[in-house]
């Protein structure tokens, strides 16, 4: 971590602190938002703010403070920085839940300003390796703190993918794209997965390219069959990135495909439009 805001201030890493009553560390209640910045501005703020409150309100977290001021919050702390970085906003259930409102009324807002971590050439390279699940992520439209399984089936891979009921959704991080080899892109549709400021783009930009867009979970069969050309995820910090190995099955030789190359350099061109 690089720098901090909380309590209506910004300080050191060490000196950021949250009650031990907060039910974000008791209870895990809470939501956040990751973002990256470019030329010291950050990439879609907007929609990630928009995406930041709208989880808040699915999860019964009321008197969120004014989205201005949390993108102010942003900008400041960037500034005070200096240099690009990853910013984290996150919003805790405060220190009770009230049950006759059946709401949080008392949320804490904090940020975490940290290194960026693009993806280096090497890494892009490299591709992603997955561990599909048979499970689906609770609350797919809400982006909660309960990241439990990706931590506990993503160990010795890149991230988890969820596979429930023979259906491809999401990563536990990122979006995913299968794409076949008749050059149709394949993404799961926004009322299974969370939606993604960086999956919106490359939607956009794949269909002006005149690629065939189907909105539709995956089937685990289409991946397994000699009909999967290349996969790729996609994330704010991440961009996009090849998927070269998923459980058993190996894609593309294991080197990054074409579409997805072309994608991310289209996205890269495109990159200005997004900055706020």
């Amino acid at each position: 971590m690089l720098l901090c805001y909380v309590d209506g201030k910004f300080v050191k890493p060490e000196e950021a602190v949250l009650p031990l009553s907060d039910l974000i560390i008791q209870r895990g209640v809470g939501v956040f938002e990751a973002l990256a910045t470019f030329k010291l501005k950050p990439l879609m703020l907007t929609p990630h703010m928009t995406r930041f409150i709208n989880s808040a309100k699915s999860s019964g977290i009321e008197n969120i403070p004014d989205v201005e001021f949390m993108k102010k919050v942003i900008r400041d702390g960037v500034a005070k920085l200096g240099r690009d970085a990853r910013v984290r906003t996150f919003l805790t259930g405060g220190d009770a839940f009230d049950t006759e409102k059946g709401c949080f009324l008392n949320p804490r807002f904090f940020v975490i300003f940290d290194e960026p971590g693009y993806l280096t050439k090497e890494e892009f390279e490299k591709g992603m390796t997955l561990n599909p699940v048979p499970v689906g992520r609770n609350e797919p439209s809400v982006k909660n703190v309960d990241y439990r399984m990706t931590f506990k089936a993503a160990a010795g891979v890149s991230d988890v993918l969820y596979c429930p009921g023979g259906e491809i959704t999401e990563c536990g991080h990122s979006n995913f794209f299968l794409v076949l080899k008749n050059g149709t892109i394949i993404t799961a549709p926004l009322s299974r997965v969370l939606k993604g400021t960086t999956r919106t783009a490359i939607l956009e930009l794949a269909k002006k390219e005149g690629y065939k867009v189907e909105e539709r979970c995956p089937l685990w069969s289409e991946l397994a069959s000699d009909n999967a050309a290349e996969a790729f995820i996609t994330g704010s910090i991440k961009m996009v990135v090849p998927v070269v190995k998923v459980g058993g099955i190996t894609l593309n030789n294991g080197k990054p495909g074409d579409v997805t190359r072309k994608l991310l350099d289209l996205y890269q061109k495109n990159l200005d439009q997004w900055l706020e």
